[in-house]
């Protein structure tokens, strides 16, 4: 996994990462409005039709509801759903590649486990 790898990710999965991270933190707990396509167009500095494929990705998934005319929110049992989906992309997708670039790197698995984060 390089930098190149992460760019390789499109812009509405990572906008989409994003906010499934900020659900599972509890900024946006079950029940809050998130914000508006615009306004998190303008705070991540990305096009408004990106942001609105990220947050169609977490409708598809069940994870947000659009209530007409007001927006979207997080909906009840999101975070857990969140949890069990962001867990299995992480063991299918990136710890194959992670644990591909410490072999490669010949990085100690128990060093590295053992080591404090910054």
């Amino acid at each position: 996994m390089t930098a190149a790898s992460f760019d390789e990710i499109p812009v509405y999965l990572r906008l989409r990462g994003m906010l499934a991270i900020q659900i599972i933190e509890g900024r946006y707990r079950e029940g809050d409005q998130l914000p508006s396509v615009r306004a998190f167009a303008a705070e991540t500095g990305t096009n408004p039709l990106t942001v609105a494929k990220a947050y169609q990705t977490l409708q598809d998934d069940g994870h947000v509801v659009v209530r007409r005319g007001i927006g979207m929110f997080v909906a009840p049992g999101a975070v857990d759903a969140l949890k069990v989906q962001e867990r299995e992309i992480f063991l299918t997708r990136i710890w194959p590649r992670m644990r591909a670039l410490i072999d490669r790197l010949d990085i100690d698995v128990s060093t590295l486990m053992d080591r404090e984060t910054a």
